[in-house]
């Protein structure tokens, strides 16, 4: 099984590692910073559904 993901942080990257088979093969375009008190992902991707569909209302 390959896992393709743009963006992860190291804390998702643990969490996967932890609970995926080792058959699994991850593969990350991008490692950004961290999670903040939010869980969005910062330097770079933030809220993504904000980001792709507007302001929560």
């Amino acid at each position: 099984v390959h896992i393709a993901v743009v963006i992860a942080v190291p804390e998702g990257i643990s969490y996967l590692q932890e609970h995926l088979p080792d058959y699994c093969h991850l593969w990350v375009a991008t490692l950004d910073e961290r999670l903040n008190e939010k869980n969005y992902i910062v330097p770079g991707l933030g809220d993504a559904g904000d980001l792709a569909y507007g302001n929560k209302l």
